[in-house]
Parts: C-alpha cells; structure tokens; sequence
C-alpha cells in the first residue's frame, strides 16, 4: 500500500462511506475498530471501498431500507469487504512480483510534524505514568506495573526522535515498524494490569454495539474486532496514545 494511503486509510474509508451514506455522523468506537481490523489485516483500500459499495447496493436492497432506514455502520459492510478483500488476493496471485519505483517519493508528513508527534506521545505517556503514581501514592501501594511501563516506552519515543534528523528521504516504514512495536508492547500492558471494573465496563459497552451485527460476522471476524475495540477503549480509557502512524492523521 503506498504511504499516503496507509497513513490515511481511516480518513479515506471515513469520507467515503460519509459520501455513501449522504449524511455526517461521529464516528463510533465500533467504526473505528472495524477499520483498525482491516488496517491490521492489510486489506487493500481498493477493496474495501468497493465491499463499502456492494453492501449499500445490498442495503438498497432491503426491506430496512424500503422502510426508510438508513446504514449508519461500517458493520454492515464487514463481509462484503472480507469478499472484496478475497478477490483483491486471488487476482494477485501470479501477478509478479511487484516493482517499486527507484524515484525517492515524497514524505507524507514533515519532519516537524513528526517530532511534534511523538514529542506529544511522550508528554501524553509520562502524564499517564504520574496519574498512576499518584493513585498509588493516595491509595499507599506500590508504584503500579503501568506507570513503569509508561515512562519505559516514553524513553524509547525519545530514542526515535534523532532518526528525524537523518539526511536524504526519511525511512518511514521502518520508523512506522518501531513504533507499531511499541504500540504492541504497551497494548499488552494494558491488557495485563487494566482495571477490572474498566474492563468489564468496555466489554459490556461492546457487547451492546456489537449486538445488532453478531450474526452477520464469523467467529474469527468478531474475535478480530472484539480484541480492537477492547483496545481502543483501554487506551481511551487510561488516555494514553496510540503510536503508529497510522493516528498522526
């Protein structure tokens, strides 16, 4: 997938489906992990905007929307990308190898955006680690597992900064692969320490969004979102930030 497509994949799904539908909505977490799904899987944007199409010519279809009612979900769309997504990779096969072009290409973003970026990522990580500190402090436990967490990746993130300053075309898949890395890393964090009043509070929250589509999904599709959008909100929750590139945009 070429860089400004990558890096701006969920802008791109965001305004299409808008366009589709005829009408702005807020994006819901649900929509986001649905996105995030696809991201993770490497679904071609190619194909998931034309699953976007089959499943509004699908809907049109329907007896909901002869009723006069509306697709306000990416959810909806989860198969009909999933079929697209199927038939992007069998056209592929025996294809050839692909040839990438020896003209360096144009970065996305500016290397002040970047800094800024992870400067901000930095800030937003030793503030999630003193909020953790201070709970502890008040509640007179020891210093949370999270909070050293926290300060260890904010030390990696400064550790990426001086690769901003490399001469020539900046290497940004391989600082997008850092990052993901730490994102991982500190979504396992997450996962092992959260609270379990938080957790159970996000899966309930994700279980009456996800209520209305869990029959139109495999088993392996709603384990994909599921473990999404208990992420995205575990992350929310704490208000730590995502690090991938990805949410630069």
């Amino acid at each position: 997938m070429e860089s400004f497509n990558y890096f701006n994949y969920f802008t791109e799904i965001e305004d299409y489906f808008w366009r589709k539908r005829g009408a702005h909505l807020l994006v819901s977490p649900l929509d986001w992990a649905i996105v995030e799904t696809w991201q993770k899987a490497g679904i071609p944007l190619a194909a998931v905007l034309k699953g976007i199409d089959r499943a509004f010519e699908s809907w049109q279809r329907s007896r909901r929307a002869a009723g006069g009612r509306q697709l306000k979900s990416l959810a909806y769309c989860v198969d009909a990308v999933a079929d697209a997504a199927a038939e992007a990779a069998e056209a592929a096969v025996g294809a050839g190898p692909e040839v990438k072009s020896s003209r360096p290409g144009t970065e996305p973003f500016s290397r002040d955006e970047l800094r800024k970026y992870l400067q901000r990522n930095v800030a937003r990580l030793r503030d999630a680690s003193a909020k953790q500190r201070e709970i502890a402090e008040k509640a007179g436990t020891a210093v949370p597992v999270l909070a050293t967490r926290f300060d260890e990746i904010a030390k990696r993130l400064e550790e990426a900064l001086p690769l901003l300053d490399s001469p020539g075309t900046l290497d940004l898949e391989d600082l997008e692969r850092r990052m993901t890395v730490l994102e991982e890393k500190l979504s396992a964090a997450l996962s092992a320490d959260a609270d379990e009043e938080a957790l159970l509070s996000v899966r309930r929250e994700m279980d009456r969004s996800l209520a209305p589509y869990r029959r139109k999904m495999s088993a392996e599709q709603l384990a994909q979102l599921e473990r999404q959008y208990i992420q995205k909100r575990l992350f929310e929750h704490l208000n730590v930030p995502r690090l991938s590139l990805f949410y630069l945009t």
